[in-house]
C-alpha cells in the first residue's frame, strides 16, 4: 500500500472509481453476467450479487437491492441492475427509476433469457421452467424449499396442474441437460430443451 492509498478520502476514492460501472446483480445470473463482460472485454465493470435465494421470497429483492444501491452510489460513475421484475410486482422497477438506473427490461429471467419478444408470444401457463443455474441447483432451489424432500406426495400438489417443463440453456453442457431432464422426471413432467445463449442479458450489458 503505497502513502496516497493509506490516506484516500472518500473524494479520492469516487476517483479511483471514476469511468467505472458496476453491475448489481441476482446471484443466480452470476455466471452469465461475468460471461458476457469478459466476452465484451468490459474490464471497467465491476459486478455484485444479491443472493439468488431472495427469488423464494420476492418480496425482500426490493429492500436488499435499495441498500446496495445506497451503499455504491456514491462509488461509481454508473450502476447498472441485472434484475427483471421477477416477482416484485414492480417495486424493483419503481426503486431503479427514483435513483435514475436502468435494469434488464422483461418479467423475469425466463422472459430475457430467450428474448422477450420471443417469450412473449408463447402460451405456456402450464410450464415450468429452468436455466442453467436452476438446473444446476434443482436440489437447493426447488425440492428443499418446497419440502418434497420431506413429502414427496406434495408433488403433485404443487406440480399437478403444470404439464411439461422447458430448460432453457445458456450454455451447451450435457450434464446439465442431464439434471434438467431428470428434474422433469422427477416432476412427471413432459421435457424440452431450448437453447437460448444470454438472450437479451448480452446486449443489455455490452451497452455498458
Amino acid at each position: 500500500m503505497t502513502p496516497d492509498d493509506a490516506t484516500l478520502t472518500t473524494d479520492g476514492l469516487a476517483a479511483a472509481h471514476a469511468g467505472r460501472v458496476l453491475v448489481i446483480g441476482c446471484g443466480a445470473l452470476a455466471r452469465e453476467i461475468f460471461a458476457v463482460l469478459e466476452a465484451g472485454g468490459l474490464s471497467h465493470v465491476d459486478v455484485t450479487c444479491l443472493p439468488a435465494i431472495l427469488h423464494n421470497t420476492p418480496e425482500r429483492i426490493q429492500p436488499a437491492l435499495e441498500d446496495a444501491i445506497l451503499k455504491h452510489r456514491d462509488s461509481y460513475d454508473n450502476i447498472f441492475v441485472a434484475y427483471a421484475d421477477c416477482g416484485s410486482g414492480g417495486k424493483i422497477a419503481e426503486t431503479c427509476a427514483r435513483h435514475g438506473i436502468e435494469m434488464i427490461d422483461g418479467p423475469h429471467c425466463y422472459s430475457f433469457f430467450e428474448g422477450n419478444a420471443l417469450f412473449a408470444t408463447r402460451d405456456e401457463a402450464t410450464t415450468f421452467y429452468l436455466t442453467d443455474f436452476l438446473a444446476r441447483q434443482f436440489d437447493a432451489f426447488v425440492i428443499q424449499p418446497l419440502g418434497l424432500d420431506r413429502h414427496p406426495e406434495l408433488r403433485d400438489a404443487y406440480f399437478g396442474n403444470y404439464e411439461k417443463l422447458v430448460y432453457l440453456a445458456q450454455t451447451d453442457d450435457p450434464a446439465l441437460d442431464a439434471k434438467a431432464e431428470a428434474a422433469a422426471a422427477y416432476l412427471g413432467l413432459a421435457y424440452e430443451r431450448r437453447f437460448t445463449g444470454y438472450g437479451d442479458l448480452a446486449p443489455a450489458l455490452s451497452g455498458l
